[in-house]
């Protein structure tokens, strides 16, 4: 009866191991759906500057495509000034500025816009742009 027993549980073990490779051997389905291949895209990252050359926190950063008149994508920069925003796989032409209307220095002074900055994207790739912000 003993024997049997160690028999019955090597067989649960087995089935076990068997079943876990079973599930690990199918990567490409989830829940019984093929599991989707990520969108390619391109990136715009970027840091945005004070005219001293520091970092700036919270600024909102807004690009539009080079065709249209209004913003498509809004965000900040973040606690090191960097912001990253994912666009169709190029050809593609967008601008790129900082909307300071209403941010203000630590110290109360506040900064104006600098100039836009125009990005080109050929494919699926990253360009890295600076802002730079003027007194």
């Amino acid at each position: 009866m003993g024997a049997n027993r160690g028999l019955a549980w090597r067989s649960v073990r087995v089935a076990c191991v068997l079943i876990a490779l079973a599930a690990l051997g199918a990567p490409g389905k989830v829940r019984g759906e093929e599991v989707r291949k990520p969108k390619p895209y391109a990136l715009i990252f970027g840091t945005v500057w004070d005219p001293n050359g520091h970092e700036l926190y919270a600024v909102k950063v807004k690009i539009r495509r080079a065709d249209e008149k209004k913003a498509r994508w809004e965000l900040e920069s973040n606690h090191t000034g960097e912001f990253a925003q994912r666009v169709p796989v190029g050809p593609g032409d967008y601008v790129v500025w900082a909307d300071v209307k209403g941010y203000k220095l630590p110290d109360g002074r506040r900064l104006h816009a600098g100039p836009e900055v125009a990005v080109h994207i050929d494919g699926d790739e990253r360009q890295d742009i600076g802002i730079h912000l003027n007194w």
